[in-house]
């Protein structure tokens, strides 16, 4: 009996890598121009995939708008496969709202021509999340293709993957990867050498007889082989031992076997068979801290604000979209993981940086209707998660009076001032006014009265700075003066400046509901305050060091240049000798550990020769706010590190200062972190280490809508060694402490499980390198790059509790600020109220949808969890918008489930 053999001709398509987008786009062009004709030629040649992604479609029409009838007629007749996804993305460097985004926006373009492949394509990610069956079927799709992180366990060409909450896909496994049929050869002979050669090599993974072979003709960039459909008419006329059949991938999967497939549940993380090339989670921090800044910004702020405080028709659906697909565009494997050249970084950061101005303009129109709604005037704090929540706000008061329980910030007197010239020196004159503080940097004032009824012009400003933006009538006034300075150049010109006193404080805001708001009133502090000192503070307690011993102990820090802060509910201690912290008797906290780094942008590979350096010369710590709502230190650190990695050896040195910033707030467990430098050393990797309150046998961390527990070891194999270095979304918790970060995705559990480390840096100047001492082959080219060495200013936030802590809430509680309005009074809403009751579930979105609130909750549990939207009802849909049930009120959600609902009006 003859094996089947599915050809599948097709290009991996990175659209940007290597080179630029608008390099490879040029190729994109020529193969697109060479292969649509080629396919209505020759009918032989019957199906083209076209990597499972929109984004090549797009990109292509951008330049050729005139062959949009072409593709469409191709793709509907199943000559060329399109979608589901816009992009291929990375799984674990992006949140799964953006996973969401991606494949929604891939199935809607491919929708429009004929539908997209259902096929969940995963040819080339670094590793798959454990939430992927549940997505790939909440959108319809029964089977995936995978080729990285497949573990030794499974030992079929095929298996089943199961997600957390039990959904199940068929996995086509690819063991050599999405290329085994690249450069066919243009001879029957050659062919069937190739594919004897391969069912030698697979063997091992077939069942017998009966397992089909996947044979993917293309690789990266590749274009279409004209000979295909001769050589492989020409291969079934010549001998009886494979049958081949030029096919689509879904084609294939029909009629794919499922008897006696393993099961394999969960991530797939392995490096057992192909390199999953882990080391792209911590070069070029900068990128994944602007992903995270970006995916916050339109999920968590401008949204969910948008949606319940615009009016439905208010809502900027096209701006939100182009926000979204630049974000997604980012999302593809090789931009969001910067293994990609220089031009490639910059680009990526600038997308990020546009879709978060976008999200940042609606929450600014989102935050101004809610104060416009408030019939009372006055400061207003507004809540955009689905908590209930109190926590600190900074407020802009009028007067020079300290309310009680705050604390004072800084203050502006009562104040003028006056300047005087020509008409035709006015911008002149505000431009001085601006540079010397009493106009605002916009140099906009918020009150303006102009007077020119006299023999010269009189312009009377008032610059508030409770006040945002500037009234429309101040615009008007200022449009005014500047056509009577005009028209009077040599005229007399006198510009006052009034600034009203005003003071900023840090305030405790109490109870503000989820997705609500909460009238600021003044009242006495509700908790302990914040207290401060420096010197005769605690030293680092008595916490287990990464080392195995114990800390200098719990009495006072004998250099007497330590600092600490006690809000009654942390104690938080500097040590003066180290610069390490101490919360409560938890010593050692935040020890940087500099080592080299002789690796490239996808694997981390410490040098033959390496030097590791984790004291500092020097020390000082200082309070910079010591309560009572808010308390900081700042804690200077001089290292000598060696300054590159020269011949299988760090070399040279380099001074280099950090500054780490510390924060408690009154009434939080939460220690925020701050470290900031000049990055004048290449080739190394920077973490930070915190020694763990109990030994951890293993690890929680967030991944895509879940939480996956980790142990302390991973798999590796003869592609790649094994390292426990994992990602987190957004936090990691391991031996009673939680950490959560910005961007800083990468963490390890050491020293046998009494500490985490969380790499805070990783400078490396190559995209590839050959065959690194941890990866002993090529990933990508051999190209010498300048972005991943990071020189320069580098910034990373992190913050930290101890104890039992709810994850989830400690990310809001660090990264999701409270939004205060000042209210001017005049609305119709009472001093406190909520738009949306959710309960039971985590929110990951909340939008508009066609005018239509959509909801999309996550249980992250194992629990079974009763989803409440009090007072709403509606159904439930699938990723393609699809009713699944009706609710009312409530509804069930399995342990791990993740659910849409559509709220009725």
């Amino acid at each position: 009996m003859a094996r089947k053999v599915s050809v599948v001709p097709h290009t991996h398509w990175d659209r940007e890598w290597y080179a630029p987008f608008p390099a490879l786009r040029q190729r994109l062009v020529e193969l697109l121009d060479d292969l649509l004709p080629r396919l209505d030629a020759d009918p032989g040649y019957a199906r083209f995939l076209l990597d499972g992604q929109m984004a090549m479609v797009d990109d292509y029409l951008e330049v050729r708008p005139e062959a949009v009838a072409s593709l469409r007629r191709l793709a509907a007749s199943g000559r060329v496969s399109v979608g589901p996804w816009y992009v291929l993305m990375d799984e674990f460097a992006t949140s799964g709202e953006t996973i969401v985004r991606n494949l929604q926006l891939g199935m809607q373009r491919a929708a429009e021509f004929g539908g997209p492949m259902r096929v969940g394509y995963l040819p080339d990610m670094f590793g798959h999340v454990a939430q992927m069956p549940q997505l790939l079927a909440a959108a319809g799709m029964e089977h995936a293709v995978v080729w990285r992180g497949v573990p030794a366990a499974v030992t079929r060409s095929a298996f089943w993957w199961q997600a957390p909450d039990g959904s199940k896909v068929r996995a086509e496994y690819l063991p050599t990867g999405y290329g085994n049929g690249a450069a066919t050869p243009p001879d029957a002979s050659g062919l069937i050498r190739r594919l004897v050669a391969h069912q030698v090599e697979i063997g091992a993974l077939l069942a017998g007889d009966t397992d089909p072979i996947l044979w993917m003709n293309g690789t990266d960039h590749q274009a279409p082989q004209e000979w295909l459909a001769r050589v492989v008419a020409d291969t079934n006329a010549s001998q009886d031992d494979f049958e081949l059949v030029i096919s689509s991938l879904a084609e294939h999967l029909a009629t794919a076997p499922t008897d006696g497939l393993p099961t394999w549940a969960g991530e797939l993380r392995s490096g057992a068979r192909a390199n999953i090339l882990m080391g792209v989670l911590s070069n070029r921090v900068d990128v994944r801290a602007a992903a995270a800044g970006a995916e916050r910004a339109l999920e968590r702020r401008a949204e969910p604000l948008g949606a319940l405080w615009l009016e439905a028709h208010q809502w900027p659906g096209a701006l939100l979209a182009i926000a979204w697909r630049n974000v997604i565009h980012n999302s593809a494997h090789d931009s969001i993981c910067a293994c990609s050249a220089d031009e490639v970084g910059l680009a990526v950061r600038h997308r990020f940086a546009e879709a978060t101005a976008t999200a940042d303009a609606m929450t600014g129109r989102a935050l101004g209707a809610a104060g416009a709604a408030m019939a009372g005037a006055g400061p207003v704090v507004i809540n955009a998660s689905q908590r209930a929540r109190s926590g600190v706000v900074e407020l802009v008061l009028a007067g020079d009076t300290v309310p009680e329980g705050t604390q004072e910030l800084d203050r502006v007197a009562e104040s003028a001032t006056e300047v005087t010239g020509t008409g035709s020196e006015l911008g002149r004159l505000l431009g001085r006014l601006t540079a010397d503080g009493w106009l605002p940097p916009t140099g906009a004032p918020t009150g303006a009265v102009v007077d020119g009824t006299g023999a010269g012009v009189v312009l009377e400003l008032v610059a508030d700075r409770r006040l945002e933006g500037a009234a429309p009538e101040v615009g008007a006034e200022m449009a005014e003066a500047l056509a009577l300075a005009g028209g009077r150049r040599d005229g007399p010109l006198t510009v006052r400046v009034r600034r009203p006193a005003s003071v900023r404080v840090a305030a405790r805001a109490l109870d503000v509901p989820g997705y609500g708001w909460a009238a600021w009133t003044t009242r006495p502090l509700d908790t302990e305050a914040v207290r401060g000192g420096t010197g005769g503070g605690q030293g680092t307690g008595g916490g287990r060091d990464p080392g195995g011993g114990r800390g200098t102990g719990g009495g006072r820090d004998p250099s007497g240049r330590g600092a600490w802060l006690d809000n009654g509910l942390v104690r938080l201690s500097v040590d003066g000798g180290d610069g390490t912290f101490a919360i409560d008797d938890l010593g050692g906290l935040d020890r940087l550990v500099d080592g080299g780094d002789e690796g490239d942008t996808y694997n981390y590979s410490p040098p033959g020769s390496d030097t590791v350096v984790s004291s500092p010369e020097e020390v000082e710590a200082d309070v910079v706010e010591s309560g009572p709502v808010r308390g900081r230190l700042a804690v200077r650190r001089r290292y000598r590190w060696p300054s590159h990695v020269c011949d299988g050896a760090r070399a040279g040195t380099a001074e280099v200062d950090v500054r780490t910033d510390l924060e408690l707030r009154a009434g939080e467990r939460l220690v925020r972190v701050t470290t900031s430098f000049d990055n004048r050393c290449r080739d190394h990797r920077l973490r930070a280490v915190f020694p763990l309150p109990e030994r951890a046998t293993s690890s929680v961390a967030e991944c895509a809508f879940a939480t996956v527990t980790r142990g302390l070891h991973g798999e590796g194999g003869a592609h790649e060694r094994a390292l426990a270095t994992f990602p987190s979304r957004r936090f990691v918790s391991a031996g009673g402490l939680t950490v959560t970060h910005e961007g800083l995705l990468e963490y390890e559990v050491v020293d046998g499980g009494s500490a985490l480390a969380l790499t805070l840096l990783r400078a490396t100047g190559f995209l590839s390198r050959p065959a690194p001492a941890y990866r002993p082959n090529a990933a990508g080219p051999y190209l010498a790059l300048e972005g991943p060495q990071m020189l320069g200013p580098v910034r990373v936030r992190y913050a930290l509790a101890v104890g039992d802590v709810d994850p989830y809430a400690l990310a809001d509680q660090a990264w999701l600020p409270l939004d205060v309005v000042d209210a001017p009074g005049g609305g119709t809403l009472e001093a406190a109220g909520s738009h949306l009751g959710v309960g039971g579930a985590e929110v990951s979105a909340l939008y508009r949808n066609a005018g239509a609130l959509e909801l999309r909750v996550f249980n992250p549990s194992a629990e079974t969890t009763t989803v409440e939207i009090a007072g709403r009802s509606g159904w439930l849909i699938d990723l393609r918008g699809l009713p699944l049930a009706p609710f009312d009120g409530a509804f069930e959600l399995r342990p791990w489930g993740i659910a849409t609902a559509r709220l009725d009006p």
